[in-house]
């Protein structure tokens, strides 16, 4: 650099020492090649600095600046919190379960921040839909209707959906479920669905079902003997028995279904971000370890 500015100095006084004696002597070097001259004198260490490449972001951020979502930096999952395991309330009031822990862990991946949006069950998908939440994640079945409105990862759980009656209940199997009972679900589910279907495709028909807003209504409508039964998923059901003397879940199943994560069709790149980053979970075990640790394999 020194050397540099010895040859501007140099340069500025030659054109004055002209200009006072009126030479015609030859005319300075365009400014390109002055800046050739420079670079080409500069020390080694000052060309080697100029010429690297800028340093490369981390991986996490790349992730991040390129996935499209509701609030920079963020990653909202429209949830329902009144479903135990899989997404409930904690004691000090922030929220836990399954699906917490595993999108969780997927913003990690992403170099995001975990928002859980809680709000009613029938509001999950279309908070997804109307770009208010990225990611609808609440023990959601996948089913041919649902996927019309939104596009889901691969599956990272199983449900069962059961029947939960009151102890001494002349409902022992599904079938009884058709001698004109009254079964309560929760609104919006795939219990709900499949109850108040009509009996032609396998349901009990509208009026046959009573929809709550979350399980743990229906549950107190049961004790209540507003409903006969409440069809609703095999862990939560679990939860609610314990927490409730006097109601059983039956030894027989009414459906299996698999749970998913619902995305914006209009989000590709996040559908693809996400849905990658839950199958590394998968096959590091990090998704299987959080199911073990909230559902007893004894239970």
């Amino acid at each position: 650099m020194k050397k540099y500015f010895a040859l501007l100095l140099a340069g500025v006084m030659a054109l004055s020492l002209a200009a006072c004696g009126g030479s015609s002597s030859a005319p300075a070097a365009p400014a390109e090649t002055q800046k050739e001259e420079a670079a080409a004198e500069a020390p080694a260490e000052e060309k080697a600095e100029a010429e690297a490449p800028a340093a490369e972001a981390p991986a996490a951020e790349e992730a991040a600046a390129e996935i499209k979502t509701v609030e920079a930096g963020k990653l909202h999952m429209a949830t329902n919190a009144a479903f135990p395991p899989y997404e409930m309330i904690s004691d000090n009031g922030g929220f836990e379960g399954i699906d917490v822990e595993i999108a969780t862990l997927i913003a990690q991946k992403l170099g995001l921040e975990l928002v859980v949006d809680d709000m009613e069950f029938g509001s999950v998908i279309t908070s997804v839909q109307g770009g208010k939440s990225d990611i609808a994640m609440a023990g959601l079945t996948v089913t041919e209707e649902r996927k019309q409105n939104v596009d889901f990862t691969e599956s990272y759980a199983t449900g069962v959906q059961v029947i939960i009656v009151p102890e001494g209940s002349d409902i022992a199997t599904v079938d009884d479920l058709a001698n004109d009972k009254m079964i309560g679900v929760q609104d919006g589910t795939t219990g709900y669905i499949y109850c108040s279907s009509p009996v032609e495709d396998g349901g009990y028909g509208e009026d046959h079902v009573t929809s709550y807003p979350n399980g743990a209504m229906a549950i107190e409508a049961l004790k209540g003997g507003k409903v006969d039964a409440v069809v609703i998923d095999n862990e939560p059901a679990k939860a609610f028995v314990q927490a409730n003397a006097g109601l059983k879940i039956l030894d027989t199943e009414y459906i299996i279904e698999n749970y998913a994560i619902g995305i914006s069709k209009d989000n590709n790149g996040l559908r693809d971000a996400v849905n990658n980053a839950l199958k590394e979970l998968i096959a590091d075990g990090s998704v299987q370890q959080i199911v073990d640790k909230y559902i007893n394999a004894e239970n």
